[in-house]
């Protein structure tokens, strides 16, 4: 099995990860490949998933940061330094449209699940997954 980043890279879900996480992701790749579709159910899967208000503030702003920061050097035909060639994480240009699907958005893993209703959001604390409420208390989040 690919290590987490490279297998994320390359479109793979492992079964190990928290529903939790699985939920970040179907978030962080719809407002990637669809921001116009986004609505309320999206973020209320995110708190049905546990995360608090602060959380999906940090998931929806890495996203977009990172959304922006791809489009801008797109925009300008940046390409990436040679010491990223090789590199597990990089997916060659080929690659990518290889796993671009068809008219270029695709639906997140768990599209009908999401939008299924979510719970109280919380933080995510380790990449183990969601924080508890607890720990979120104690980071200063007042939210929830």
């Amino acid at each position: 099995m690919r290590d987490l980043g490279d297998a994320l890279a390359r479109g793979e879900r492992p079964d190990s990860l928290t529903d939790g996480e699985n939920a970040m992701l179907d978030y962080a790749i719809k407002l990637t490949r669809d921001p116009g579709g986004m609505t309320s159910a999206d973020t209320d899967a995110l708190r049905a998933a546990g995360f608090r208000d602060t959380a999906i503030l940090d998931i929806c702003q890495v996203t977009s940061y990172y959304n922006y920061v791809n489009r801008l050097a797109d925009g300008l035909g940046v390409e990436l330094e040679d010491y990223w060639e090789g590199m597990d994480h990089t997916l060659t240009r080929e690659e990518f449209v290889a796993l671009r699907p068809a008219g270029g958005v695709a639906p997140s893993r768990g599209a009908a699940a999401a939008h299924g209703g979510p719970a109280e959001h919380e933080e995510p604390a380790t990449p183990g997954g969601p924080a508890t409420q607890e720990d979120s208390a104690t980071h200063g989040d007042s939210a929830g």
